[in-house]
């Protein structure tokens, strides 16, 4: 998962226009009938570490049954997927059905390269959790079903917060403030091990004050760090950050967390399950030592915000089997199929009933309960720019952590944003 997880998470990269092909209703003139679509092979693109084999072929068995049409998944690998799919869109002969990162489905909805899925939505999505269908959707249509999702929660050394005398875990930011604070006054660990540029934990703060990372000027979209909310969400980052010792000016992937976590030496991090693994891997012996709990918000009712990574399902606007393509979307999404993938990998499903399949994994229960309060980056094609390193937003965080106001900081980078915004797609 930790491959699929880190690309889906952004996107990274300027898409290049799609040729739209535009669809042909009903398979080539052929209807379902007596013998459904027998004779027919759907392809599926599913990015690697995304769904098990055996989850691949229980859904091909159930979808053969159902349409008596055979489904061909071809796996692919993150690396240099965009314009590998962007290249077969524009073909005669794309995928029918293809795995998309979610924050990537504005940019190929805005070209053209996605079906409308509003009859799909309608029939069978009428419960999608809503935070999770908000990046399926593009200028008010369907293009895509939400499939699934990951967000960050506290790992946490269970022996070093029971070293600190810490009997009951969090339930608000402030008692997760004194928490770590207590952790350094009476142990020698790290209270957090929290880099200065862990960006999407940043952007779910923002995401829990209501912000916004962009806003509308006229006709084009612009820079909107300088909005109060926006500096909230960095100065609660800029108090948290103030009681690590990880450098300002690195990511959380520099060094990897997990391994600096692996030390026993640290209260606790900010990160994706599979974060734990690297931990693990690196010191088995921690182990046991193991925790994780929902970031807590600024009340105890509602979890802190958290970014939303994951994938939509999309069915090709060239697709020559799209009523086939929608057969397949309804077998994949059933609530069996579905909850049979969040219990395989741990991922957040795309219905609220669901997350009970969840159960006995201690990351992904911790995990849940932010995710209907949760989002993601902005949702326009022009976004994908910004992220391209040097990230501005990284730029950002960095000034402020090393003193600079909000305002400054944002007036900064500001000029570099919108030149990005401002790119044409």
């Amino acid at each position: 998962m930790k491959r699929k997880l880190i690309a889906a998470i952004g996107i990274a990269g300027m898409m290049v226009s799609i040729a739209a092909c535009g669809g042909d209703s009903g398979d080539d003139g052929k209807k379902a009938g007596a013998d459904g679509y027998a004779g027919e092979t759907l392809t599926v693109w599913v990015m690697d570490g995304s769904s098990p084999d055996q989850w691949q072929k229980d859904v091909a068995a159930a979808f053969e049954k159902k349409t008596k049409a055979k489904v061909k998944f071809e796996v692919q690998t993150w690396n240099g997927i965009q314009q590998k799919l962007t290249t077969a869109l524009s073909e005669e002969n794309p995928p029918d059905v293809f795995e998309i990162g979610n924050t990537q489905t504005p940019a190929y909805a805005k070209t053209g390269g996605l079906a409308d899925l509003a009859d799909l939505k309608s029939s069978i999505g009428t419960d999608w959790s809503e935070s999770l269908n908000e990046s399926a959707v593009f200028d008010g249509k369907q293009y895509a079903a939400p499939w699934f999702v990951v967000n960050r929660v506290v790992v946490y050394n269970k022996k070093v917060w029971a070293d600190a005398g810490i009997k009951e875990l969090p339930k608000t930011r402030d008692e997760f403030y004194a928490d770590l604070k207590t952790i350094g006054e009476k142990t020698d660990a790290e209270p957090i091990y929290l880099p200065g540029q862990n960006w999407y934990h940043f952007v779910g703060l923002a995401i829990g004050e209501g912000a916004e990372l962009v806003k509308k000027d006229g006709d084009k979209y612009v820079s909107n760090l300088a909005d109060p909310k926006v500096a909230a969400a960095m100065e609660t980052y800029k108090k948290f950050q103030s009681l690590s010792k990880a450098p300002k000016d690195k990511d959380e992937a520099t060094p990897q967390q997990g391994e600096v976590f692996a030390k026993g030496k640290t209260g606790a991090f900010i990160g994706m399950g599979w974060e734990a693994g690297i931990a693990i891997e690196t010191n088995p012996a921690i182990e046991k030592d193991l925790g994780y709990f929902t970031i807590p918000g600024a009340t105890a009712e509602k979890p802190e915000g958290v970014f939303l990574g994951g994938s939509n399902l999309a069915v090709a606007a060239g697709s020559k089997k799209q009523e086939l393509a929608k057969e397949f979307l309804k077998v994949t999404l059933s609530d069996e199929f579905e909850g049979a993938l969040a219990k395989a990998n741990g991922v957040i499903p795309n219905k609220d009933s669901l997350q009970s399949n969840l159960k006995g994994n201690a990351a992904a229960e911790a995990a849940a309960p932010a995710a209907g309060g949760g989002g993601t980056t902005p949702l326009i094609p022009e976004w994908a720019a910004v992220e391209n390193a040097p990230n501005p937003i990284k730029t950002y965080m960095t000034a402020v952590l090393n003193g600079k106001s909000t305002a400054e900081a944002a007036k900064q980078v500001e000029e570099e944003i919108n030149k990005r915004l401002s790119q044409q797609q």
